[in-house]
């Protein structure tokens, strides 16, 4: 592994995440809240759920209850005045289906005088779920959506119409009150309707984008859920205000700044990265390729949120397929490395936020008896990785804005 390369992706890790957290969004969103008549309540859901309420009971001193519920290891510890629920992600379980009960009967019975602020970020999809069909079903279909290869966007608009909360559903429980929604955006343009299915703002999709999405990737549904389908979702919803308070064009815009001050030159690629995590590796690395040669050091940067098909039993992540993929396009390429990150600090089922590959990762693969060809079609980057180094471990982040991959050229 080349060192000086492995400091300088730490770095820019480190501090693009940093550039995205939460707390200060929040705060500044909250500065100026003036509390109505009524009660203030607080509902967080998410992968970021804990630090957003955190901050948000900070700056407003209190609150007069609240929900969070939010990803195993991720609640960090109390918050005045509010409940803090660990759930499953990226599959809803009993102990999500359990908390957003909790956070309909928070807001229960409001009046026109009541606000909820409502702080949605990434994963909250799984997290903040309470089924119109039975839990294992829905189980089952979001295992169905992950291993097909569907977008983030096209689950999002099948797991709305099977849900209590979803597509504008929360909002109409809490009418008349108002909801003031602040949302740390994990969806590539910011959609607000799909940002964890949208559970506080109108829905977009059609009953037949979703019949066609289920079509597309032969889901395997029972009659009830098939008939919600048929179900149409709000379109308008008069209660809620919302704020977007952090995007993966803000994590680009700060990996492009740390590169710079470590001495490469940023070249923006995209912030909508959305293919194959094994062919976004394989096309970083031949950017690569085609620079070796130019004498510069440069820092291609690519956020987004790209997709893995299953086709083994191995663990690792998109992240992690991606870096590895990579590998044996700068094979042997002194000064190249490419690594991708997810900015909540996890990356599939695994406990790495992503992975690391350089010039060398190959050579030491090899020397171990493992082909990147057979650890790919094994989808068992995570090991292959954990074996030479590559794996990337930042913890949970307390933010969650996409993912950012980055391919570091150094001039020698």
């Amino acid at each position: 592994m080349n060192a000086v390369l492995r400091k300088d992706a730490d770095q820019i890790i480190r501090e693009s995440i940093a550039a995205v957290l939460p707390d200060e969004a929040v705060r500044r969103t909250l500065k100026d809240y003036q509390p109505g008549a009524g009660k203030t309540l607080l509902v967080a859901a998410g992968k970021a759920a804990w630090q957003m309420a955190k901050a948000a009971v900070d700056t407003l001193g209190s609150v007069d209850g609240g929900v969070v519920v939010t990803k195993y290891e991720h609640v960090m510890g109390e918050i005045p005045g509010v409940a803090c629920f660990e759930a499953g992600h990226p599959v809803p379980d009993e102990n999500s289906f359990s908390a957003t009960k909790k956070a309909l009967e928070l807001v229960e019975d409001l009046t026109a005088d009541d606000t909820v602020i409502f702080l949605l970020s990434g994963g909250g999809s799984a997290l903040f779920e309470l089924p119109r069909i039975p839990g294992a079903e829905l189980q089952d279909i979001t295992r169905q959506l992950l291993a097909s290869g569907a977008d983030i966007v096209e689950m999002n608009t099948i797991r709305k119409r099977l849900s209590a909360v979803k597509g504008g559903r929360f909002a109409l429980a809490c009418a008349p009150a108002k909801v003031l929604s602040i949302v740390l955006s994990d969806i590539l343009g910011d959609p607000l309707d799909m940002i964890a299915s949208g559970p506080a703002y109108p829905d977009s999709s059609t009953c037949a984008e979703a019949k066609a999405i289920a079509a597309k990737y032969g889901l395997k549904l029972s009659s009830e859920a098939a008939a919600l389908l048929e179900e149409e979702t709000p379109k308008t919803l008069t209660n809620v205000e919302t704020h977007i308070n952090g995007s993966v064009r803000e994590l680009c815009a700060a990996a492009a700044v740390s590169a710079e001050k470590l001495g490469y030159e940023p070249v923006f690629l995209t912030d909508q990265l959305c293919c194959e995590a094994r062919e976004a590796g394989s096309f970083l690395a031949s950017i690569l390729k085609s620079h070796a040669a130019s004498g510069k050091s440069l820092a291609f940067i690519a956020g987004g949120e790209t997709v893995v098909h299953l086709t083994g039993k191995g663990l690792g992540g998109r992240n992690q397929e991606l870096a590895l993929a990579a590998a044996p396009g700068i094979a042997g390429l002194p000064g190249a490395a490419v690594f991708s990150v997810g900015s909540d600090g996890t990356d599939g089922p695994t406990d790495a936020a992503g992975g690391y590959a350089d010039g060398e990762t190959e050579a030491a693969l090899n020397a171990q008896g493992l082909s990147v060809f057979d650890v790919l079609k094994n989808n068992d980057a995570y090991h292959a990785l954990e074996k030479v180094g590559g794996l990337v471990v930042t913890g949970p982040t307390g933010t969650n804005v996409n993912d950012v991959a980055v391919a570091l050229l150094r001039a020698e």
